[in-house]
């Protein structure tokens, strides 16, 4: 990389280090280019990247964000994984590094809280974003519809009383 590249490289790193909901550290020493590039498609479907990065310009980058606590993070080979979505990340970091055990999730940040790998791992047990508002959109449906249900009952029921009524004079 030329000076120029560095540069560029950095502080679209910045960038993303300021916008992310969350990003993940791990190491991938071991990870085949096909194993690499399955899991970038599944960050990427998710909505996240992946980046490989160097050590020194990593650190740099991180320089005047709120994640610069996890500098120390960044030694061996590591990627980072970011999205907007503080859970997406995680969630897929973890998931493939179930099945791949060369990816090793060390650390990662969500916003100015470093996060060991713990921590990035009961994140990845959260629900989405999409989920709890799928949820939240469920709890506000139920109870219109337990009203409406409420409402409608004593005029069903009122109407049943007056039906029984009317056969029971019509079989007199």
């Amino acid at each position: 990389m030329e000076r120029a590249e560095k540069r560029e490289f950095v502080t679209e790193l910045n960038e993303v280090f300021k916008a992310s909901g969350s990003v993940v550290v791990a190491h991938y020493a071991g990870v085949t280019v096909a194993q690499m590039n399955e899991f970038r498609s599944k960050m990427r479907e998710a909505g996240g990247t992946v980046r490989v990065a160097k050590n020194r310009l990593a650190k740099i980058a991180l320089q005047g964000t709120e994640s610069e606590g996890m500098s120390d993070l960044f030694k061996g080979q590591t990627l980072i994984a970011f999205c907007d979505d503080p859970v997406t990340a995680p969630k897929v970091c973890m998931d493939f590094a179930k099945t791949n055990d060369k990816l090793v999730v060390i650390g990662g940040a969500m916003g100015a809280t470093v996060l060991d790998a713990e921590g990035v791992k009961s994140l990845a047990t959260m629900p989405s974003l999409d989920e709890l508002r799928a949820k939240l959109v469920g709890m506000i449906q139920t109870p219109a519809t337990r009203i409406a249900t409420i409402a409608s009952a004593p005029a069903s029921q009122l109407a049943r009383v007056l039906n029984a009524y009317a056969t029971k004079d019509e079989a007199a």
